[in-house]
């Protein structure tokens, strides 16, 4: 395993769109098991392939002492609204207030290929959804809202 540097969004590839895994071996296994060591070392929630210059649709998540690992995931549900405040390892040291669904469910695969369905309800529906933006290139910044009354 290896800690990855991260790609900061003032670097273009940041903004590429990610390509769909379609094997599943020791060395999406390597790329995952290097995310998680990098994730760790800066105490972070997620991480995206794209973030640490691999285009490829996977991400992790460590939240709330779970740890998820997402290859080709798709979010096929949304409901609710939330706007929370949000900051990224790419645009280190800036936070924003961001809009999402308070709730989506997302197809995704494991490292082995197995498929799975999760419903995520708020911090965890954010980080889904910040990190799928992610795949497609977006980041957290391009959808800065008001801040909720009582928090400005």
């Amino acid at each position: 395993m290896a800690i990855r540097e991260i790609v900061p969004y003032t670097d273009k590839f940041i903004r590429k769109q990610s390509k769909p895994v379609s094997v599943f071996d020791d060395k999406l296994a390597e790329l995952l098991d290097d995310m998680w060591e990098t994730l760790l070392s800066v105490n972070g929630a997620g991480l995206s392939a794209v973030q640490v210059g691999v285009l490829k649709r996977v991400f992790i998540l460590n939240i709330n002492n779970m740890r998820i690992e997402f290859v080709n995931p798709t979010i096929i549900k949304k409901s609710g609204e939330q706007c929370k405040e949000e900051g990224c390892l790419s645009v280190a040291g800036q936070y924003n207030y961001v809009k999402r669904p308070q709730c989506v469910t997302v197809v995704a695969y494991d490292r082995f290929g197995n498929k799975f369905t999760l419903t995520c309800e708020d911090w965890t529906a954010v980080c889904v959804c910040h990190e799928c933006d992610h795949l497609d290139g977006i980041l957290f910044i391009d959808k800065i809202c008001e801040p909720p009354k009582g928090e400005r």
